[in-house]
């Protein structure tokens, strides 16, 4: 990918991003393992993780003073309990304690993933350096729990697509859902109107390009494919579209859907372009461009 794409891609998602209001997605990261090392703990990050038999640790090194923020999630899903509790120690001593059990946990929805979460216990203070674990457990250590340290908002272009790749997954792990349903976050469906409107401008140039430099030969046509080619394409555009948005959300097969709605909508096809090929009837297919 180019620079300029970077930038591009990134500033138009941020827009729908954080334009409706809600600044507060956190960077997501899937725990794999017990013992997970939080760089820049300022940074705000969203740690998604099942205890499985035994207590998740995440452990802060710093030399210098930060701002230590602290708070348990679970998932809004059927059979999840409210039990995870988190025990914050600096130096090994003893720092706060996040009871989850007696805690009076709140519904909250975040627009972001279009996901609801049970936001527990949280800590917040200025601390000093030192070296600071955060002990996740829950009565049976077998709960789904998100750990959410920082504060500092920080998406940049690498986030974002470390963000698109996580959260179909946590759809179907975390939140026992279809990836489907991210279309409904601004985030999603962001995503699909970005891809579109840059796979409309790529073929718009390219019809440009052919048209310039090919005018006096049949790669030159303006209009290229008849009713039943623009109707497979369409078809093909809703195919690959669902393909995308049911599993992985792939970024390269949401922008050939929406390449293909491009030709369905112009009457020309790239590929028969490249090869001087023409299945449109119609009047329009000439090469004076249309």
């Amino acid at each position: 990918m180019f620079i300029p794409f970077k930038r591009i891609f990134s500033g138009l998602l941020l827009f729908f991003i954080f334009v409706p209001g809600f600044a507060s997605a956190h960077q997501p990261r899937i725990v794999e393992d017990h013992h997970i090392e939080v760089p820049n703990p300022e940074i705000s990050k969203a740690y998604y993780g099942q205890l499985t038999g035994t207590p998740d640790i995440y452990t802060i090194h710093t030399s210098t003073p930060f701002n230590l923020y602290v708070n348990i999630l679970t998932p809004d899903i059927a059979g999840q309990k409210q039990d995870v509790s988190a025990t914050i120690t600096k130096n090994g001593e003893p720092l706060a304690i996040l009871d989850g059990p007696p805690f009076i946990w709140e519904k909250m929805f975040e627009p972001f993933g279009y996901d609801t979460y049970w936001k527990g216990p949280e800590y917040k203070a200025r601390v000093e350096a030192g070296i600071y674990d955060i002990t996740v457990a829950s009565r049976n250590n077998n709960s789904k729990y998100s750990l959410a340290i920082g504060e500092a908002e920080n998406f940049d272009f690498q986030e974002i697509m470390n963000a698109l790749t996580l959260v179909p997954q946590l759809k179907s792990n975390f939140f026992n859902e279809s990836p489907i349903n991210f279309i409904l976050s601004p985030f999603g469906w962001g995503i699909i109107l970005i891809l579109y409107l840059l796979a409309g401008i790529f073929g718009l140039l390219s019809r440009f390009v052919l048209q310039r430099f090919t005018k006096n030969s049949a790669r030159g046509i303006s209009k290229n494919i008849g009713t039943k080619d623009r109707v497979i394409r369409l078809i093909i555009g809703v195919i690959l579209l669902l393909w995308a948005i049911t599993t992985t959300w792939s970024l390269v097969l949401i922008f050939l859907s929406g390449f293909a709605f491009f030709e369905a909508m112009f009457s020309w096809c790239g590929f028969y372009a490249a090869l001087g090929k023409n299945s449109c009837s119609c009047a329009e297919a000439h090469n004076s461009g249309a």
